[in-house]
């Protein structure tokens, strides 16, 4: 049975984009004596929860930070279980992301997947590729200095070959060398498992993302936690770094 929306969400108001950073598997096993695996595998269900809400919102794009760079160097058993779990993610919702129209994108380090999975990812990218109704972005092997460093290499060619000026280059034409290129910045970012850090996921879209952390663990957030963290976005008064004038503030209170 889906949870209700709090009496406050509006529904013409939802961010565009949402992004999760899904913190608190490994805590959530070892709370209950099971092993980290374990956890990563009950948070699969909380994957399905949010994507199946964002879908029925309207929400058009929500983002999952999978796995960081940084998560290489975790032991080797706790890897190979996550490169496994993110292979049968993608050949079991396969027939549910065409279903729903749901559109698949990664960004990060793929050559670092293992070769089997790379190929199911990029044909499960291919496949989903003409779908318009909700895009799923994907971080794998992902990391934000590495995408910005990225960005500034590729970018340095294009000035070096007289592709493009140095004077030509803004904060536009810099988010076209991102992995996100094409992608609106986030409008909500939330983290589970309570930890006051964006851990190197999208250091450069966040800029003036509004940012949601619940001590909820990531195999623990369900419809219910998701809406509450929309609600509480929607309490928000987004300024960009500007000054909303008393006129614009007051509508904004009035439509709470």
């Amino acid at each position: 049975m889906a949870a209700v929306a709090p009496p406050s969400l509006d529904l013409a108001r939802l961010p565009r984009h949402v992004a999760i950073i899904m913190d608190g598997n490994g805590r959530w096993a070892q709370q209950r004596g099971l092993t980290r695996i374990e956890g990563h595998k009950r948070g699969k269900d909380a994957v399905r929860a949010v994507v199946e809400t964002s879908r029925r919102l309207g929400i058009s794009y929500l983002s999952l930070f999978a796995f960081s760079t940084e998560n290489w160097s975790r032991p080797r058993r706790e890897v190979d279980g996550l490169m496994g779990l993110l292979r049968r993610y993608l050949r079991t919702e396969l027939r549910k992301m065409m279903k729903n129209e749901i559109r698949l994108v990664s960004v990060g380090d793929i050559t670092r997947l293992p070769s089997s999975l790379r190929e199911e990812l990029e044909q499960t990218i291919d496949a989903t590729k003409d779908n318009r109704r909700m895009t799923v972005v994907l971080a794998v092997s992902y990391g934000g200095r590495e995408e910005i460093v990225q960005a500034a290499r590729a970018l340095a060619r294009d000035v070096r070959d007289g592709r493009i000026g140095p004077e030509a280059i803004d904060e536009s034409v810099f988010s076209g060398y991102l992995s996100t290129r094409g992608i609106p910045d986030p409008d909500l970012l939330i983290r589970t498992s309570g930890e006051m850090r964006i851990s190197n996921f999208f250091l450069w879209q966040s800029a003036y993302t509004e940012i949601y952390v619940t001590d909820t663990l990531w195999p623990d957030f369900d419809e219910q936690h998701f809406l509450e963290a929309l609600a509480h976005y929607q309490r928000r008064e987004r300024r960009f770094g500007r000054i909303i004038e008393h006129a614009e503030r007051e509508r904004l209170r009035a439509a709470r």
